[in-house]
C-alpha cells in the first residue's frame, strides 16, 4: 500500500530554514486558528488541527526534524535507503512482504506511523513462522488525545485495516475506543484479541494504541500540571493587574501581584490534568515582561519622565 508524502514545512506554512521559535510561533496561531473548541466548522477544523499536531510533533523535535530532512525526494526508494516503509508503522526489512495496515481515527497520518509511529511488526502474509500453535503478534499504533479528552475523557472510533488479511475490497475493522480522564502520555490502550491471528490454533495478538498528548496553544503539560506562559506589560509586572487566562475548564482571573518579576510562577491549584487518583494536577502561569518595540510621540515623554524619576536601576544589585 502506497503512502503519501507529508510536507510538514507546508502544513505550518514555514521554510525549510524555519528556527524553533518560528516552528512554535507558526504552531501556535495555526493551532488558535483549527482548535476544535474555538473553530466554527468544527469537521474541518478537527482534520487540520491534527495535520498541525503532527507537523510540529516532528519538525519541534531536533532529532525527527534531522531524519525527517534527511528523507529527501526519494524518501520511498528502498534502494536509497535500504528499507521500504509500510503503514503499520516501524521500519521493516526490504522485501519483507508485510503488507502493511491503515489506521483511521488515530489523528496520524499513514506517513507519521511508517516513520515515526510506536508501530511495532508482526507476523504479516508471506513472513516466515515457527512449526506449532503460536500466539500472534501484537498491532501497535499512536493516538492523538488533546488535552480536553485527557481531562474529560472520551469515546473514539478507530478503524484499522489489513489489506494482506482482508482484501483490497473488504471494509476496515471499527472499533471503540474509550479514553479515560487521566490518561497519560505514552501509555497503552489494549485492545485484546485484536492483533494478529494465531498460529495453528494459538490465540490471537492484541491491538495496542499509544496515547500521545496533542500539543495546545495554549499550555504546555508535565505529569498532571499544566503551565502557561504569561506576558505582561512592565506596568502590569510593577502595578499589578487582573489578568484573565485561558485553562481547561474555560477562562479564568488571575491575580498578579505588585512587583512581580520576571520568572515568577503563579500557581492555580486544582486546574491542571487529572492523575490516575482522579485528583487534578495545578496550572502554572510563568510570568514574563514584553516591552513595545516602537512608542508613540505621545508615549515618549511619558517615558522619559518615568525614566528620569525612578531610582529603579537593574543593573544595581541591593
Amino acid at each position: 500500500m502506497a503512502v503519501k508524502f507529508k510536507d510538514y514545512y507546508e502544513a505550518l506554512g514555514i521554510a525549510r530554514v524555519a528556527t524553533p521559535d518560528e516552528i512554535k510561533a507558526a504552531f501556535r496561531k495555526l493551532a488558535r486558528l483549527y482548535h476544535p473548541d474555538v473553530a466554527k466548522n468544527k469537521a474541518t477544523a478537527e482534520e487540520r488541527f491534527k495535520e498541525i499536531n503532527e507537523a510540529n510533533e516532528v519538525l519541534s523535535d531536533p532529532e525527527k526534524r534531522r531524519r525527517y530532512d534527511a528523507l529527501g525526494a526519494d524518501w520511498d526508494n528502498p534502494t536509497g535507503h535500504g528499507a521500504t516503509y509500510g503503514s503499520h508503522g516501524g521500519r521493516a526489512a526490504a522485501g519483507a512482504g508485510d503488507p502493511g495496515f491503515e489506521f483511521g481515527g488515530t489523528g496520524f497520518s499513514d506517513f507519521f506511523e511508517s516513520f515515526f509511529g510506536s508501530g511495532r511488526e508482526g507476523f504479516g502474509a508471506g513472513r516466515s513462522r515457527a512449526a506449532g500453535a503460536a500466539r500472534g503478534e501484537d498491532i501497535e499504533a499512536d493516538l492523538l488525545i488533546t488535552l480536553e479528552e485527557a481531562l474529560h475523557g472520551s469515546l473514539r472510533k478507530v478503524t484499522l485495516r489489513r489489506p494482506g488479511i482482508q482484501g483490497n475490497a473488504a471494509g476496515p475493522d471499527t472499533y471503540q475506543v474509550r479514553i479515560k480522564p487521566g490518561v497519560r502520555e505514552g501509555q497503552r490502550i489494549r485492545l485484546a484479541g485484536q492483533g494478529y491471528a494465531g498460529h495453528d490454533g494459538g490465540p490471537p495478538g492484541d491491538l495496542y494504541l499509544h496515547a500521545r498528548l496533542a500539543s495546545h496553544p495554549d499550555f504546555g503539560v508535565h505529569g498532571t500540571d499544566l503551565y502557561f506562559d504569561l506576558e505582561l506589560a512592565p506596568w502590569e509586572a510593577v502595578l499589578g493587574v487582573q489578568a484573565k487566562i485561558p485553562t481547561l475548564d474555560g477562562a479564568t482571573t488571575l491575580r498578579v501581584p505588585p512587583g512581580t518579576i520576571v520568572g515568577t510562577r503563579l500557581r492555580l491549584g486544582g486546574l491542571g490534568l487529572p492523575g490516575a487518583d482522579g485528583a487534578r494536577g495545578d496550572l502554572y502561569a510563568n510570568v514574563s515582561v514584553q516591552t513595545p518595540s516602537t512608542v508613540s510621540e505621545e508615549e515618549r515623554p511619558l517615558w522619559e519622565q518615568l525614566a528620569r524619576a525612578s531610582a529603579f536601576n537593574p543593573r544595581i544589585k541591593p
